[in-house]
């Protein structure tokens, strides 16, 4: 251990024992005197570490930026803040049920409510930012893991895979920044810093199981006042984040219990509040055949031309091989979650959208989409664009072929298992590859494929070679 962490080891410790009294009478019930030993338990004193380290350089680069970006940055700051009083409180209350659970989480709610709330609205020109951030903070929600079968990824993999589902508009934080404003830079690079390693690291240290309860503390009380109502976003969401009925957007499997408010956790983010498919909406069980699922009378007013044009949109499951998601519009909280390496996802005619898809597939297809956003892991086969115009696609884990035919405008994230992708493209213009850069946690590198060829008959054949351009 260097002297510099044991420095901030004793000064944690100094500012907590400082802080012990207030927590007391805070938190404590009567008689409650485990309180001031919880405010000095070691995986507190490291989550305040974790807070002046990580949290404080994210900070630190949003001052420099300031107005939006400093707003969301407060509310991070303000969610970890919200998650230490918590981890206090936990160390003196009984395992709660799934009420007491929502009562205990309440606090935190509303800082994840907050945060979705800046991302709604009028589209801001630090959308990406924002979206990062408050995406982010369903890493928080590792807090409400309760077993195997809640429904949650265990604490680690939940901060891991929050995260990545975050680094779509990271990434886009990056590609815009990196040549025009190093602030930008360092702030996405703090920020993701703090889940990968920062909050990671901590819950793999203490948490790995979950929260530890005490077995003789005081019993949450759930609250008998209305619970806060949820910002507006599609899809509607329920009263509260940790309400424990359960969600319109419920998962392509039934939740009860801890699911259901962990589900409710994540409405606010890009990881969950998704229109995931339930059983009524494969094939045969559907009634309506939309696929729409939430969408306001405003805003089918407002979509309503295109959809009579584009075709009835689609989200469902078919004949238990093919997923298909089709003439989806505005739509940046699809989620496809149950699926396996046998099906292929065909994504057809869909408009200014985000589709992620959490599991492996056979085969991806994205056909005739206009600035639609593709996120998946891993790919038997192929992931294929074809008469597209504007289309993001990033691969988290291994995609052995890679097409882009006939179309213009396609950004592609590899991940570093799929560095050895081939890639072919026809009849496109401004293809750009983005590859994680040669440090962990350096730039992304960008490289465009060429567009344009020289031939040149030699030898008694052509020879083809790409061409080259210099000059600014």
């Amino acid at each position: 251990m260097d002297d510099k962490l044991i420095q901030r080891l004793e000064s944690a410790v100094s500012r907590l024992e400082a802080l012990s009294t207030g927590f007391r009478s805070a938190d404590s019930p009567a008689g409650g005197a485990d309180a001031p030993d919880a405010v000095l338990d070691p995986s507190v004193i490291a989550f305040s570490g974790l807070i002046d380290q990580y949290v404080g350089r994210v900070s630190n680069a949003a001052e420099v930026i300031g107005g939006q970006v400093l707003q969301v940055t407060k509310l991070v700051q303000e969610a970890f803040i919200v998650q230490k009083e918590l981890l206090i409180k936990l160390k003196h209350t009984q395992k709660p049920d799934l009420a007491g659970l929502a009562e205990f989480l309440k606090p935190l709610n509303e800082v994840i409510m907050k945060a979705a709330a800046l991302t709604e609205g009028r589209r801001s020109d630090f959308f990406n930012h924002l979206k990062a951030a408050a995406d982010s903070l369903s890493a928080v929600a590792w807090i409400a893991y309760s077993g195997k079968d809640c429904g949650m990824s265990m604490p680690t993999a939940h901060v891991e895979e929050t995260w990545h589902m975050a680094e779509f508009y990271s990434n886009k934080v990056l590609v815009e920044y990196r040549n025009k404003d190093p602030n930008h830079v360092e702030w996405i690079k703090a920020l993701k810093e703090l889940y990968l390693p920062g909050l990671r690291d901590f819950v793999k240290s203490f948490y790995p199981l979950g929260p530890v309860w005490s077995p003789t503390g005081k019993i949450i009380a759930p609250s008998k006042a209305p619970a806060p109502a949820a910002p507006a976003a599609p899809p509607p969401p329920s009263a509260s984040l940790f309400s424990s009925a359960s969600s319109q957007a419920s998962s392509s499997k039934p939740k009860v219990g801890m699911s259901a408010v962990f589900q409710q956790i994540s409405t606010g983010n890009v990881t969950s509040g998704l229109r995931k498919v339930t059983d009524d909406m494969k094939t045969k069980n559907r009634t309506d055949r939309t696929g729409v699922v939430g969408t306001s009378e405003k805003e089918s007013h407002a979509r309503s031309h295109v959809s009579s044009k584009a075709g009835s949109p689609k989200f469902e499951l078919q004949m238990g091989r093919k997923w298909a998601v089709e003439n989806q519009i505005e739509k940046k909280d699809l989620v496809i979650q149950d699926c396996d390496s046998k099906q292929s996802v065909y994504i057809y005619g869909c408009k200014n959208s985000v589709l992620q898809i959490q599991g492996k597939v056979n085969n991806i297809t994205i056909d005739k989409c206009t600035k639609m956003g593709v996120v998946f892991k891993d790919v038997v086969a192929a992931c294929e664009v074809v008469n597209s115009n504007g289309v993001e696609v990033q691969c988290q884990g291994v995609a052995p072929t890679i097409s882009v035919d006939n179309t213009s405008g396609c950004q592609l994230y590899l991940s570093k298992d799929s560095l050895e992708a081939s890639i072919s493209t026809a009849k496109s213009s401004e293809i750009n590859i983005l590859v994680p850069g040669a440090e962990p946690d350096g730039d992304w590198v960008e490289h465009s494929l060429p567009q344009q060829y020289i031939h040149v008959f030699k030898d008694g054949r052509f020879e083809t070679t790409p061409a080259s351009h210099s000059g600014g």
